[in-house]
């Protein structure tokens, strides 16, 4: 008996099933530059999709944000109660006057950032003090809007600004006096997608909010009730 146990034990010691699966290498935490947030996946048929529970600000916008609004300011129709309409996100690179390739390593920062393509925005005019000539590539921007908008949202007031070093809130008064909000950002670094190692170079941003709000008040109550973290 004892000789068949051990024959046995020889045996599965040798045999090597043919369909193991390779060993997963493990992952290095470091996101490649030009990849998607986490919360942004690509079906196999190129389209971009995003999970229900990463729009939660949406749904909290929905059922908390407007309720709170309309006792606030006493609106009597839901369509009265402003809302977010775009976040609109422009990079400008003031060294691909000299040098048009940094703008490839800007705009796979920026899809990191959005999770959506963005495109270079070029000189409408010469200015020959920066020795910009017309039609030459100055910036890259892009545009979020509906679900992409509000997953966008969520990641910036819940987790990039207060990354922030010495972070103390956003200025109050950077409104334009029809509704909408511009946050400047000076380092692209402070955005978790990004990975310090794989940056060429520091850049900022302008994070321009557009919201149907009719003034300013309005439009700052709404983005303090979506968490927009205020400096008092």
């Amino acid at each position: 008996m004892a000789d068949n146990k051990d024959k046995e034990t020889e045996k599965k010691k040798e045999a090597k099933p043919a369909d193991a699966a390779p060993k997963t290498p493990k992952s290095s935490g470091k996101r490649e530059k030009g990849a998607l947030p986490n919360s942004l996946k690509v079906t196999a048929e190129g389209e971009l999709k995003i999970s229900p529970e990463t729009i939660r600000m949406q749904e909290f916008y929905k059922k908390t944000v407007v309720p709170s609004l309309m006792k606030q300011f006493g609106f009597k129709n839901v369509m009265q109660v402003p809302k977010l309409e775009k976040i609109v996100i422009n990079c400008a690179v003031k060294e691909a006057i000299g040098n048009p390739k940094v703008l490839d390593s800007t705009m796979n920062d920026i899809m990191a950032i959005a999770g959506q393509k963005p495109i270079m925005t070029r000189a409408k005019k010469a200015i020959a003090a920066f020795k910009v000539r017309k039609g030459n590539a100055v910036a890259v921007a892009v545009t979020l809007r509906r679900a992409r908008m509000y997953e966008f949202y969520d990641r910036l007031v819940s987790l990039t600004i207060p990354r922030v070093r010495d972070f103390k809130g956003v200025s109050p008064k950077s409104f334009d006096g029809r509704g909408n909000y511009s946050l400047g950002v000076r380092e692209q670094i402070i955005f978790p997608e990004i990975s310090y190692d794989l940056v060429d170079s520091v850049r900022g941003m302008t994070i321009t909010i557009v919201t149907t709000a009719k003034n300013n008040e309005h439009a700052r109550a709404l983005l303090t009730e979506m968490g927009m973290p205020f400096r008092k």
